[in-house]
């Protein structure tokens, strides 16, 4: 099963920034790897939440459209809220 996310660059960075973003049902992310500079994005929680659902979302390669570009990426690290049922941090490294 192949993923395909849009994602946002993200200019605001920090822990209000991110507050936000939640609030706002998108998850702050960060893409590194392949010997290029880190790249801080947002994607869509409600897509995020429906897809980590399937083992193929942490095992296969999933695809970022960035500004139009298209990122092959395996996701790294995935924080979760302590208590509610919600992604707050994604790592993706590219491939």
């Amino acid at each position: 099963m192949a993923y395909s996310f849009e994602a946002q660059l993200r200019t605001d960075l920090g822990k209000g920034a991110s507050r936000r973003l939640r609030r706002d049902e998108k998850v702050p992310a960060v893409v590194y790897g392949a010997g290029q500079e880190a790249v801080s994005v947002t994607v869509d929680h409600n897509k995020i939440i429906v897809a980590q659902a399937n083992d193929a979302f942490y095992n296969e390669t999933i695809t970022l459209v960035i500004d139009g570009k298209e990122v092959a990426v395996k996701v790294a690290a995935v924080q979760r809220h302590p208590v509610k049922p919600k992604v707050v941090h994604l790592d993706f490294v590219r491939v």
